[in-house]
């Protein structure tokens, strides 16, 4: 079974010390009060074929009656498949989806006839570390670049037309992972249809449509049953499981919501498997997103360290008095 980076890493939760967290403040993300939710989610929306993401984005907003909604990695108009969206204060989340990789299922027409063999053969040459020049259409400077192919299985030759699935690294064109085989192949080729199946933790499993979306919104107000619409919106953790994890005591959170970083006393436990300069979630102990930031010790050294900078943290999700402040500088 082909796999993301991510999805083939195995953590293991270490317990730095014991703590307690007061369950008088916060929301274990699934209890979250559905207004709460509007604010702080992110919805894997299955984008149809038309409308561009940046509109996508848009129709959820409106369907949604919200200020705010981004989404989580562009898509062609003619392209279907996952878009992550997220809405409110969870819009900058989608930033942490970059280095989790995309999966897609594609459709190459070749311009001629071709062996199966020679498919097979040249497909196998793209998979690694590859260089593409973007296409002249593209939202980014089209100079050469380097990108990872995780996979590339063929599914099925029919004619020519060759069905494949592929994992690769966020910015990768299958367009032109398709342009490029056909000139591997000397016929000629180009993308006819393509469908994204993952984004990072997203998967096309838990894929809704925008009409989904609309009709559980519609009852949530009528009917005043939000069943649905906690179907279709997901809390904003479900974005963070690709991300290594550090989870606080409650007496650090409010101080990292202000601003500050973290040091090693207000760690109550944390995955094994996390290196310098990663990204990592900072979870309260009911699993809550306070921020993400870049890790400034392994996971050896956190559990073994009793002071200093352990993360350096750069985005504050979590709202300043989620949590009362706590006189205690020694957590954080």
């Amino acid at each position: 079974m082909a796999l993301l980076p991510f999805e083939m890493v195995k953590r293991e939760v270490l317990v730095k010390r014991e703590a307690d967290t007061d369950p008088s403040f916060g929301y274990l993300p699934d209890k979250r009060p559905t207004e709460l939710l509007l604010d702080f989610g992110v919805i894997n929306v299955n984008k149809p074929k038309g409308p561009t993401s940046h509109m996508v984005s848009d129709f959820v907003q409106r369907i949604l009656h919200i200020d705010k909604a981004g989404h989580g990695g562009s898509l062609d108009p003619a392209v279907t498949g996952v878009l992550p969206v997220a809405i409110g204060r969870a819009t900058r989340i989608v930033q942490a989806l970059l280095p989790a990789g995309k999966e897609y299922v594609c459709i190459m027409h070749l311009h001629d006839d071709v062996s199966e063999g020679k498919v097979r053969a040249a497909v196998k040459e793209f998979v690694g570390r590859i260089t593409q020049l973007p296409p002249r259409k593209s939202a980014v400077v089209r100079r050469e670049r380097e990108r990872d192919i995780y996979y590339l299985d063929i599914l099925e030759i029919e004619g020519r037309d060759v069905l494949f699935k592929m994992g690769c690294q966020a910015g990768t064109y299958v367009r032109k992972v398709c342009h490029d085989l056909g000139l591997r192949l000397n016929v000629g080729a180009h993308m006819a249809e393509l469908i994204r199946t993952k984004a990072g933790p997203f998967s096309e499993k838990d894929m809704v449509s925008l009409q989904d979306l609309e009709d559980a919104y519609a009852f949530w107000k009528e009917e005043q049953n939000d069943k649905f619409l906690r179907h279709c919106i997901k809390p904003v953790e479900f974005a963070v499981q690709h991300l290594p994890k550090v989870w606080i005591q409650d007496s650090a959170i409010d101080t990292l919501c202000h601003g500050a970083s973290l040091n090693v006393p207000g760690v109550v436990k944390l995955e094994s498997g996390i290196v310098k300069d990663a990204l990592v979630a900072v979870l309260t102990l009911k699993g809550e997103l306070v921020g993400l930031g870049e890790a400034f010790m392994t996971s050896e050294q956190m559990i073994k360290e009793e002071k200093g900078l352990c993360v350096k943290v750069s985005k504050v999700f979590m709202k300043e008095g989620t949590y009362p402040r706590m006189r205690s500088p020694q957590t954080i």
